[in-house]
């Protein structure tokens, strides 16, 4: 690959109409499209203060090259699915908060199609600091696929 293609696979289709550059495709999606792309088809099996438990099926549009389950978007999952499980034991006083830390450990590939079940519980909801677990596992057998942590800042609502 040429550095001009790479150039343009990161920023997008942008075209050249006569001198002037036209908005990347990707500029125009709405703000948060990123939460429902990853997240379409999720179905909440168990919520409770601390913990949340959900399954989905391995959409195509989330599939990386290799035909498996693309690690950004299992990152994704950490990050949104820790946070609910963090929410559901936070105090009324506090906002949303924002994210300090994300790690995730990649064990296994999921395919297309295949149910998975995600399962995410608050770790630590302090005044300032939240952390999370969570894993994804293979709903037929249970086996994990990864694990991760989150780890977010909470900021007091401002008192106006």
């Amino acid at each position: 690959m040429n550095l001009g293609s790479v150039t343009r696979y990161l920023e997008g289709e942008v075209i050249d109409e006569g001198g002037k550059d036209k908005e990347s495709q990707v500029a125009k999606l709405p703000s948060r499209f990123i939460e429902r792309f990853v997240l379409k088809g999720i179905k909440v099996d168990l919520i409770e203060p601390g913990r949340i438990v959900c399954s989905m099926k391995v959409q195509p549009h989330l599939l990386n090259a290799g035909k498996f389950l693309h690690g950004g978007a299992m990152a994704t999952v950490v990050d949104l699915i820790g946070t609910a499980a963090i929410y559901t034991n936070v105090d009324s006083d506090q906002s949303e908060g924002v994210s300090v830390e994300i790690n995730v450990s990649y064990l296994d590939a999921a395919f297309l199609d295949e149910e998975i079940e995600i399962e995410s519980r608050a770790l630590r909801v302090g005044k300032a600091v939240a952390v999370a677990s969570v894993e994804l596992r293979r709903k037929k057998n249970g086996k994990m696929i990864a694990q991760g942590r989150h780890t977010k800042y909470l900021a007091p609502r401002p008192k106006l």
